[in-house]
């Protein structure tokens, strides 16, 4: 007969479990009671709706990585965003909710779409002066309207404003308003929101968490144990728990997140002072060029880090015509080694086109927001100006 040997693998689990043995009736009494405590990791598991150990297991690498007291996975960023706002939802007296403007357009939808138009709630938006956040401003408002949540993200998407996160924080605290940040572009490399104050902290995985482009997940950290109850009962209740097999991959991928963004932000770095240099780019959006409105925010919050691996750009041109002309070509020019992908965050270089996607909101129809990965810099630098070439 042969001897069963122990697996050592060094790897999680995957647990596809739907439900977990309970084993008679008055254990299974006694976990459903506990269940009603919502704690973070559960004496025993019951239904991976509530809660599942590969998924928990993935929740801890993030946990590390965020410096925070728990960390919640969902199926996406949406039902992260979905899930950190609802928490502050109470009827009748529910007080305002306050989004900066440039954010996720996806989250401004779900804002409008969803929280306002459906569920009827007091959404306000705070915009910006000349690609700025007027500090000044934001506390009048706040002040004003003594909104629940103020939600930001720390590195705007496609125009990467940097707010003065830590005067946000510091006014959010003193007319008693929570702090929700979008920390997707950022990533915990560069700043760690909790450190500073923040109650919610939310990544789309999906992104650079992951990294590979081909996993969607998104995640809500915080300190404070009472938001976490709440928050994994709405999570329960709505049926936002990650699946084990998506857990057990970003458990595996996650592993490398930090090689893989300081080579992304390295490339990004140099990357956007060759196109700030050409004569065929109009502009640059990228917070570590001096040129950029909020560079000294961004200095001031990254401390020396990085600035992130997202690059924004337009092209030049005596009309519109002419730019989406250049900006066409740019794109076919690059297409067999960086691809047009509506996403972003990936191992490899992606683009996608702001008109495109954002219409009208962004005038500039030559520009581009590019996702810069982390091939080797050299090769990277031969295809951006072998489409640049292409333009003469």
């Amino acid at each position: 007969m042969s001897k069963k040997r122990e697996v050592n693998s060094p790897r999680v689990p995957i647990y596809r479990d739907v439900g977990f043995e309970l084993y008679d009736t008055a254990i299974a009494g006694e976990a459903f009671r506990r269940e009603t405590e919502n704690e973070r990791e559960p004496d025993l598991f019951i239904y991976s709706r509530y809660r599942n150990p590969t998924v928990i297991a993935a929740e801890e690498e993030i946990m590390k990585l965020e410096g925070s007291a728990w960390a919640l996975l969902t199926q996406s960023g949406m039902s992260a965003i979905d899930t950190a706002v609802s928490i502050f939802q109470n009827g009748k007296s529910t007080r305002p909710w306050l989004f900066f403007s440039e954010i996720y357009g996806g989250t401004i939808s779900f804002a409008e779409s969803v929280l306002k138009n459906r569920r009827g709630l007091d959404i306000h938006s705070f915009l910006p002066d000349n690609e700025r956040y007027n500090i000044d401003k934001f506390e009048l408002l706040v002040k004003s309207i003594k909104p629940a949540f103020v939600y930001m993200e720390a590195v705007s998407n496609p125009m990467l404003i940097v707010p003065d996160a830590l005067a946000v924080l510091k006014i959010a605290n003193e007319y008693g308003s929570r702090v929700i940040v979008d920390n997707t572009f950022a990533t915990p490399f560069l700043w760690k929101p909790l450190e500073n104050g923040a109650d919610i902290v939310i990544h789309s995985v999906t992104k650079y968490l992951s990294g590979h482009g081909n996993l969607t997940a998104g995640v809500l950290c915080g300190n404070d144990k009472e938001l976490m109850k709440s928050a994994i009962e709405y999570r329960k209740f709505v049926g936002h728990l990650l699946s084990a097999d998506d857990a057990y991959r970003l458990h595996t991928q996650i592993q490398s997140f930090r090689l893989r963004f300081r080579q992304q932000s390295s490339n990004a770095v140099q990357l956007s002072g060759i196109l700030d240099q050409s004569p065929l780019i109009r502009r640059v959006w990228y917070p570590g060029l001096r040129s950029h409105p909020s560079y000294n925010e961004a200095v001031n919050l990254f401390s020396g880090k990085g600035f992130g691996a997202m690059i924004t750009f337009d092209f030049d041109g005596k009309d519109a015509s002419e730019k989406r002309i250049r900006r066409d070509l740019f794109i076919r020019s690059v297409s067999a080694k960086i691809k047009l992908i509506p996403s972003l965050g990936d191992y490899r270089t992606i683009l996608l086109p702001v008109e495109s996607v954002w219409g009208a909101k962004y005038p500039e129809p030559g520009m581009i927001r590019l996702s810069v990965g982390f091939e080797d810099y050299d090769e990277l630098l031969i295809t951006i100006n072998q489409g640049l070439n292409s333009l003469h």
